[in-house]
């Protein structure tokens, strides 16, 4: 199985490490990007486990997502694309933003 990352889900984990860095302190940053590499690494052993997302937009069909360990209230969004062996990890994002919107723009 392949990982796949797109650029947008990788500038959103380090975008939120440098938050962290700068609001709290290193090892909290630290802490945060383990748990998202964690967490995407996951999915190759069990790309399935993620729930499906129920958004309006036909782009989003098949999308899924999964919470970050210890970082419960933010979401890796992603395609399991079992014709390719591959999992393409979307996006990373908070739940309080406005998902579909900012997905739908990438998708």
């Amino acid at each position: 199985m392949e990982l796949r990352v797109s650029e947008a889900a990788a500038v959103s984990i380090v975008e939120q490490a440098d938050y962290y860095r700068q609001a709290s302190d290193l090892a909290l940053a630290q802490r945060w990007e383990s748990a998202a590499e964690r967490a995407v690494h996951s999915l190759l052993s069990w790309p399935e486990r993620g729930t499906l997302c129920r958004f309006r937009s036909p782009s989003l069909a098949g999308l899924r997502w999964i919470c970050i360990s210890g970082f419960s209230k933010h979401m890796v969004f992603y395609r399991h694309l079992p014709q390719e062996r591959a999992i393409l990890i979307v996006q990373i994002l908070h739940g309080a933003r406005d998902l579909e919107t900012i997905l739908d723009e990438e998708c």
